[in-house]
């Protein structure tokens, strides 16, 4: 049995965790899950879709597979090479949250563009709770995301976030009914996966390049990128489009 799972629908790749019954990211969920972004990388679809099961999008690392420091290394380095993967899939990525999102299963869902929450979502990074901390790059997106002063609370204390407050700090994008979360999760990457794909990957990477560096240095990758969309064929088709029709016309190929 797979333990993640890949659907195409209209343009969009649904990536779905499969290892009942709570999801947890063990080393083999990570593999695969590396394996999965790595085909998405290299035959990428119009967007992705990230999700998980109604209760749990992913309770986090599976805790059976701790030991010393030894194994930690090992689950720290799965982590970072699965989430990494995803994080760098050169298309508009989307977490479908429809319950709790803990430790590793937080991390996954940072890790993508961008994260809409069912009202019953619960978001959090408990593994001070374990006398441990995140592995998974919560420590690193957690900041990026809710700023720095309110991640190192979230982390020192283990509190779990409900869906509101997520989105009002900025973990979560949106928040909607749990009857509705999917239907608008596809609406969104459907909508993306009809635009100019490959400029939407060149967008997400100026901006995650720009965040890891200084201004000047996200500056020349946006010179660098902004010169190179103009070699693609939706931007003639968007230019011309623009010209003959006005904006907003353009029915894009994705090439």
């Amino acid at each position: 049995m797979a333990l993640v799972d890949i659907e195409q629908h209209d343009g969009v790749a649904v990536v779905r965790l499969n290892n009942p019954k709570v999801n947890a990211l063990s080393q083999a969920v990570l593999g695969e899950l590396h394996d999965a972004a790595l085909a998405l990388t290299a035959t990428p679809p119009g967007a992705v879709v990230v999700t998980g099961g109604e209760r749990l999008f992913a309770a986090g690392a599976d805790i059976s597979e701790f030991g010393g420091p030894d194994e930690g290394a090992t689950i720290a380095m799965g982590f970072h090479r699965a989430l990494t993967a995803v994080a760098t899939i050169p298309r508009f990525v989307i977490a479908e949250v429809s319950g709790y999102a803990l430790g590793g299963g937080c991390e996954l869902a940072m890790a993508c563009d961008y994260r809409i929450a069912s009202t019953k979502a619960v978001f959090g990074q408990p593994e001070i709770l374990l006398g441990i901390i995140p592995g998974g790059g919560g420590t690193q997106r957690l900041a990026r995301l809710v700023g720095p002063s309110r991640a190192k609370e979230l982390m020192v204390t283990g509190r779990q976030v409900r869906a509101e407050e997520a989105l009002r700090i900025g973990l979560a994008d949106e928040v909607v009914e749990p009857e509705a979360l999917h239907e608008r999760v596809m609406a969104l990457a459907t909508e993306v996966a009809r635009g100019a794909s490959v400029a939407q990957g060149l967008v997400k990477q100026c901006v995650d390049v720009g965040l890891s560096g200084e201004l000047e240095a996200g500056l020349a990758v946006e010179r660098q990128q902004f010169t190179e969309v103009f070699r693609t064929e939706d931007s003639r088709i968007g230019v011309r489009s623009f010209l003959e029709h006005g904006a907003g016309k353009a029915t894009f190929t994705g090439r």
